[in-house]
């Protein structure tokens, strides 16, 4: 396993982490849940990321109950707030911000989380009031650091603005060979006031292993097939989008490696990511996906990837 610097921490994170967004706590069931974390650590991952909204705290409590016992100094744990965790309790507001973090600790069975992330940017609280309650998190002991995911580049650039408050380090965005926009402006952004990019759905929702036949129906258990998970895949299950990915198999081949270590290879050859989030079901995806770390590919290999995912926006 290789490992990154996230942005101006002094966290050294797993180039491959393991995420909990559809899985642990409300696709897959605990046993395996707990199976795919210690894979994890097996495998020399050490940044896991979950959110309190995810199963709507299920997730948090889940991987709680998987990390109890191992050395606190062993792993980095990153959580989210913003969406809605009941009736009148969503956003970035100093008190929404006081409460979710403690929540979230409950769950996590921890006393602190590494990294502190606003899931979305919230335009009903000022953001002095969300940066001055997100310092005030991290001068307590409750968070190490803290992150944005899915800000624009203006919302960014406002934070920094900010005198007195703790620095953002991360950026969390949907970023793929099907979703490049980070690049327009969010990734130089951010490698200008030392933010990494911790990326999700690097895989395109799985789409980007290539298990998924243009014309044919998903497999029985795959994310797409399932009820509770594949509302999150419609766009990406387009069969121009599967028809490129198919296009994409032979240069994987020719890189010695299965599609889904060249789409994570292809992420991880930016400079600003500091890992790419994989989601598992079963551990043995995390050593398919872990191999990805080690990977050398040749960048014309990349290149001919790139004009054959762009031409579907042509």
């Amino acid at each position: 396993m290789q490992y990154r610097k996230l942005g101006a921490s002094d966290l050294e994170i797993s180039v491959i982490s393991l995420g909990s967004w559809l899985t642990y706590g409300v696709g897959v069931e605990a046993d395996a849940s707990r199976a795919c974390v210690n894979r994890a650590f097996e495998l020399g991952l050490n940044f896991i990321d979950t959110a309190n909204v995810y199963g709507r705290g299920a997730a948090e409590t889940v991987l709680g109950e998987a990390l109890r016992g191992r050395p606190r100094d062993s792993y980095v744990l990153a959580t989210k707030v913003f969406f809605p965790m009941g009736p009148t309790d969503r956003g970035l507001s100093r008190p929404q911000i006081l409460k979710q973090i403690d929540a979230s600790l409950r769950r996590l069975q921890t006393d602190h989380v590494d990294l502190y992330q606003c899931h979305r940017y919230d335009p009903q609280t000022p953001l002095e009031e969300t940066m001055e309650a997100l310092s005030e998190v991290v001068r307590a002991g409750k968070a190490r650091y803290i992150g944005f995911s899915e800000w624009s580049p203006a919302q960014i650039e406002a934070a920094f603005a900010i005198p007195g408050v703790e620095r953002f380090v991360s950026s969390q965005p949907q970023y793929s060979l099907l979703h490049r926009q980070p690049e327009q402006a969010v990734i130089p952004i951010s490698a200008r006031n030392g933010v990494s990019q911790i990326v999700w759905s690097p895989l395109g929702q799985g789409v980007l292993t290539g298990k998924y036949q243009p014309g044919a129906q998903p497999p029985g258990d795959s994310r797409a097939a399932s009820e509770r998970m594949g509302h999150a895949m419609n766009d990406l299950m387009r069969p121009d989008v599967l028809d490129a990915v198919q296009q994409l198999k032979p240069l994987a081949a020719e890189a010695g490696c299965s599609l889904a270590q060249f789409a994570l290879a292809w992420v991880l050859r930016e400079p600003n990511v500091a890992s790419a989030i994989v989601g598992a079901s079963r551990p043995g995806q995390l050593d398919d996906n872990a191999a990805a770390a080690e990977l050398q590919v040749d960048p014309a290999l990349f290149g001919r990837a790139e004009q054959i995912i762009g031409a579907l926006r042509d």
